[in-house]
């Protein structure tokens, strides 16, 4: 049997402070068996949370623009970052209502994943609303414009199946979200 221990960290060096959107360590480190691994990178950023809005008539909510990350025009669920000591489900709550301009009636915790089992990279919080209704204007004040639209269940489901959305939080959540659905169903 593998010896399951942790790793100890015996050093930790920050090599570059872009906060609060990312910062990266080198971390020396020691194994179970006794080795030391000098220069191990650790990539941390601010948590995030993404939304799975769903309206009564069984429409998805997902927003299309820019990612960098992507370099490319992509769509997702609305997301956005964690501020210093927030909530997650305020969070998500502000996110829907800054991103699609919408509130729910009902919000399912879907989880919380860490984005890269090796370097960290933070945590990712994902959440199902349903019974959401427009109250607003949609008002992001992201850098990208952006384009919300709104699939039929059974079309981004499909679409899911078939590697139409290629971040790994967007996958995540709406797999997580569509097993949740089929669980409790919708209002």
């Amino acid at each position: 049997m593998p010896d399951l221990t942790p790793w100890e960290t015996l050093k930790r060096t920050l090599l570059l402070d872009r906060s609060p959107w990312m910062r990266i360590f080198e971390d020396d480190v020691r194994l179970p068996d006794g080795r030391v691994i000098e220069g191990y990178l650790r990539l941390e950023t601010s948590g995030y949370v993404m939304i799975v809005p769903v309206r009564p008539d069984a429409h998805i909510g997902l927003v299309r623009s820019y990612k960098r990350g992507v370099d490319g025009v992509d769509i997702q669920p609305p997301a956005g970052i964690l501020e210093q000591g927030e909530d997650p489900l305020e969070a998500a709550k502000r996110e829907l209502k800054e991103e699609l301009g919408c509130v729910a009636t009902t919000w399912y915790e879907l989880g919380e994943v860490v984005l890269s089992g090796n370097y960290f990279a933070g945590y990712a919080h994902f959440f199902l609303a349903t019974g959401c209704r427009e109250i607003a204007e949609p008002d992001s004040g992201d850098l990208e414009e952006q384009e919300v639209v709104w699939l039929p269940l059974e079309e981004a489901r499909r679409s899911w199946s078939e590697g139409g959305f290629r971040q790994v939080g967007a996958v995540a959540a709406l797999g997580l979200a569509f097993q949740k659905i089929d669980k409790v169903g919708l209002e």
